[in-house]
């Protein structure tokens, strides 16, 4: 989407920053919040963003300078999670003006940045609902779980102890007679559901994109095969967490 500038001899170089870091950012969050503080009219941290101009990673390597308390490293690993964005995303309009470390405007987008620009923006906003509903597929799947579970007879009930008072009168209580102890019913356990049977998945069978069940703890779950390097095989969930396993912990979904 865009293309690196070489750095000239006339690009200015900012020997004092706005914000001296006195440590090294420990993560994006803080690279970001170095460059807003630095640069507040070219990063901005709330509302609408300003579209970056092309080679600003060169411009900020440059004035930071090779003393930098940022590497390059974290600089590429902020840039890409901040023209990453929603935000960011949204403002790359046909026709806008991109702007400098300064602020100063840049090169417009065309319509082909445009366009890419929106895609990312669709395909990112897909990803997030469909993972959003299998989150909430998840929860309504535990919350009915956990309330057949508290309605199923077999479920034990607490039984209240009760405290004998002392009787007062010792005559009475000479003449009292017990009362017949109650014998508490103990719980009826049903006998536990059949395993269900699982059939193997085949070697020739495991390919890239295949429905599985890969079995984790006592219950088989729901995956889709997403590398294959026998034995081993990488499986996504439902869920979309990514796991390792091997070719015979899969079966037949």
């Amino acid at each position: 989407m865009t293309i690196a500038t070489p750095v000239t001899a006339d690009t200015p170089v900012n020997s004092e920053l706005a914000t001296p870091v006195a440590e090294k950012p420990a993560n994006v969050k803080e690279v970001l919040s170095f460059l807003t503080a630095n640069f507040p009219l070219c990063f901005i941290s709330e509302g609408p963003v300003k579209p970056l101009k092309v080679g600003i990673f060169q411009d900020l390597a440059a004035r930071l300078g090779e003393d930098a308390a940022v590497s390059k490293t974290q600089l590429r690993q902020a840039l890409r999670v901040y023209t990453s964005s929603w935000r960011y995303l949204e403002a790359i309009k046909e026709g806008a003006s991109r702007v400098d470390l300064d602020g100063q405007p840049a090169e417009l987008i065309d319509a082909q940045q445009a366009e890419h620009a929106a895609k990312l923006l669709a395909e990112s906003k897909q990803k997030a609902a469909e993972k959003r509903k299998v989150r909430q597929q998840e929860q309504k799947a535990l919350a009915a779980k956990t309330a057949q579970a508290e309605r199923s007879p077999g479920a034990a009930k607490p039984v209240r102890s009760e405290q004998k008072r002392p009787n007062k009168n010792p005559k009475a209580a000479s003449k009292s007679v017990k009362a017949p102890v109650k014998a508490v019913q103990s719980p009826v356990v049903k006998p536990a559901a059949a395993a269900v049977e699982l059939a193997a998945l085949a070697p020739q069978h495991t390919v890239v994109g295949a429905k599985v069940l890969v079995k984790l703890g006592s219950s088989p779950m729901p995956a889709t095969v997403t590398e294959v390097n026998l034995p081993d095989v990488t499986v996504q969930l439902n869920s979309g967490m990514v796991i390792k396993t091997r070719q015979d912990s899969l079966f037949q979904a």
